[in-house]
């Protein structure tokens, strides 16, 4: 097997070049999580930074559940993103990394 190392240099350099890329994409990938029958919603990107919380008045009321509602939006929002993510990933040719 002759393995050309100007081959690897290339295909490095072209990996480099799609990452770099993908990371800029990242700040653009958006999911939101839910939860309470939409009582609390939480957005984040693809940086995995929170870009909004909505809390209905009414989700106020009970402290213990609308703690457990923060969370549980939160939760469904990174296994959305982290699955746009990955499909993301998977289209240049990679398996995923989340």
């Amino acid at each position: 097997m002759n393995i050309n190392p100007l081959d690897i240099l290339k295909n490095a350099q072209k990996i480099q070049e799609q990452m770099s890329g993908f990371q800029e994409k990242l700040g653009f990938i958006s999911a939101t999580g839910y939860a309470g029958a939409g009582l609390v919603e939480i957005d984040i990107n693809g940086k995995l930074e929170v870009q909004a919380v909505r809390i209905a008045a009414q989700a106020m009321d009970d402290k213990e559940m609308l703690q457990d509602l923060i969370m549980a939006a939160f939760t469904d929002s990174m296994v959305k993103v982290k699955d746009v993510i990955n499909g993301e990933v998977g289209n240049m040719g990679f398996p995923g990394i989340l």
